[in-house]
């Protein structure tokens, strides 16, 4: 899968950016170059969606040698999701959220967030608590204009995230349509962890602290964007919230 963000969309952290992308002898691919180099290598299966100029989405159901783990793709009530991996109790979270025995992973989540986002009683941490396996997702909100990310703790679903020469954020599970275009300044995904554009990268494994920014060097020698890990010597100082309050617009405060 492959998620490009145009620049204003997401406010990615700085640490993500490396000045070593601007001295790079290789030339940055454009994401849309990228785009078109991942739909390319999946001619049968792969298709891509656009959203003015605001955000590409692209997708393939086609295993392959970086990731053989279940790929799905939903768009309901201008809510889009990617989803790669599995939950293993798909069939409790369907009826907890009213849907039928026959949805999948991406309905599932893009219901919980349209749910949460509306009127749900409950953070975004505890809702992600609450997925059991292994699995990452990328959802746009097109109507907000609002992209929630989130990936397991188990590690077993990858994600790599990176900011393109034209400040573009690009989310993919194959690190090189990552590299094409944005050289040095991209990492993996924290594990555990979650991003939302009003409140950014946050630990939901651990909400109550902050997330450390770890300088991160290649087998060149050269620095990369960081990696982020929860800092526990850093604790967010905030009221808890219950009731109505406390929903996805607060995302895991």
């Amino acid at each position: 899968m492959l998620a490009i963000f145009k620049k204003g969309v997401i406010d990615p952290p700085k640490e993500l950016q490396s000045p070593a992308s601007l001295q790079a002898s290789i030339k940055a691919a454009s994401p849309e170059e990228t785009m078109k180099n991942f739909l390319s290598a999946n001619p049968n299966n792969g298709f891509s969606i656009g959203f003015m100029d605001k955000a590409l989405l692209a997708y393939s159901n086609h295993a392959s040698s970086y990731n053989t783990l279940q790929r799905l793709f939903c768009g309901v009530n201008d809510i889009y999701c990617v989803f790669l991996g599995s939950l293993n109790n798909l069939c409790a979270l369907n009826k907890h959220y009213g849907l039928s025995k026959c949805a999948n992973e991406a309905m599932l989540v893009s219901e919980a967030y349209r749910t949460l986002r509306d009127r749900g009683p409950y953070p975004a941490h505890e809702v992600l608590k609450d997925l059991e396996g292994s699995f990452g997702f990328v959802i746009y909100d097109h109507k907000a204009d609002t992209v929630f990310v989130a990936l397991g703790a188990d590690e077993k679903v990858k994600l790599f995230w990176g900011i393109a020469y034209d400040g573009s954020v690009m989310i993919s599970d194959n690190v090189d349509h990552i590299k094409a275009s944005c050289i040095k300044s991209f990492a993996p995904f924290p594990a555990g962890c979650m991003y939302h554009c009003e409140t950014g990268l946050k630990s939901y494994e651990h909400p109550s602290y902050k997330m450390k920014a770890m300088p991160r060097v290649d087998s060149e020698g050269s620095m990369c964007g960081a990696y982020f890990k929860v800092d526990v010597y850093s604790k967010v100082n905030s009221m808890p919230r219950v009731g109505s309050a406390a929903n996805w617009a607060n995302w895991g405060q």
